[in-house]
């Protein structure tokens, strides 16, 4: 249970529990609906530290193989993996700052450097490019 509300007030709801009909729900600080990982101040921090702590192990992963992988094969690794956690409820992050959404932006750079085989002393922006991929922020 996740209790939203001004931070005075929910502070006096620091240890809510609520009993129903025998069952015990506790208030949590984060709480994850559909697979969106939200906090009492709708910040979404923590959500996209999840995503991105996620993708990039996945990344991890990739990278370890990608010598193994055509362009195609990797390519396809990388959305199935990375890209489609990034695309997913991506609309709940409009309007977010671009400070926030740097580590977003970040983990979408790296799968352009895996899939590229490019190295971090060469502009990302001309890669993203010629990928026909979408820059994070707005």
């Amino acid at each position: 249970m996740l209790v939203l509300g001004p931070k005075k007030q929910r502070e006096l709801l620091l240890n809510l529990t609520i009993n129903l009909n025998g069952c015990t729900v506790v208030s949590n600080k984060t709480v994850k609906d559909l697979g969106v990982t939200l906090d009492p101040d709708l910040s979404f921090e923590e959500h996209i530290k999840t995503v991105s702590r996620t993708a990039f192990f996945h990344l991890r992963n990739i990278a370890k193989i990608r010598n193994f992988l055509s362009k195609n094969d990797a390519e396809k690794c990388i959305h199935a993996f990375v890209t489609s956690r990034l695309d997913y409820c991506n609309a709940l992050l409009s309007g977010y700052p671009d400070k926030a959404l740097n580590k977003l932006q970040l983990v979408l750079n790296t799968a352009a450097r895996i899939l590229t085989r490019t190295h971090k002393k060469y502009y990302i922006t001309p890669v993203l490019a010629s990928l026909h991929w979408l820059p994070v922020k707005g």
